[in-house]
């Protein structure tokens, strides 16, 4: 257990707007929060579903890969196709899996581009409506950011869980 305090009790996030002060807390929280849990788990472990459920190694590749898409259709991008491929990629990870220091990488390098992104993103931006996924839904740029980071913390909590649940049963 950390001594310092929650993300969102540190004080504001240097450089991102008031508005937008949760979902960087939110992100940091969520970058923060898996490292333990994740920590000393076998690569076997990383991959197992317990119960059907998801697994670890699932969930940390959703994590920066979901990320990244939502703060694309938030700049008014469409996916490339390498952000594709990591979507297919997600449902099938294919052999070699990636480990466990591989993924918490990718995360952690998604949370420093999406603090990025809330810094470089004006108040006068957030009511932009943009188009989410092939049938390009509305959404408005506030609500894509906030739900990008509300998002990372329903995995990372999901993380958090299923590694206690490897724990405890012994798997």
């Amino acid at each position: 257990m950390s001594s310092e305090p929650e993300a969102w009790l540190r004080g504001p996030g240097a450089g991102i707007p008031d508005p937008l002060q949760p979902a960087a807390h939110a992100f940091v929280a969520a970058a923060e929060d898996v490292v333990a849990p994740v920590a000393g788990l076998s690569d076997a472990q990383l991959w197992l579903q317990p119960g059907g459920a998801a697994s670890i190694g699932f969930h940390l590749m959703h994590l920066a890969g979901a990320t990244d898409r939502l703060l694309t259709y938030a700049r008014g991008a469409a996916l490339s196709d390498a952000q594709k491929a990591a979507l297919a990629a997600e449902r099938r990870p294919g052999e070699p899996r990636p480990s466990a220091d591989e993924l918490l990488r990718a995360w952690k390098a998604g949370v420093d581009g999406a603090l990025r992104q809330l810094a470089a993103t004006p108040d006068a931006d957030l009511q932009a409506v943009r188009g989410v996924g092939r049938a390009q839904l509305p959404a408005t740029v506030h609500g894509l950011l906030f739900h990008a980071a509300e998002h990372a913390t329903r995995h990372a909590g999901q993380i958090i869980t299923t590694a206690k649940m490897l724990r405890g049963l012994g798997l």
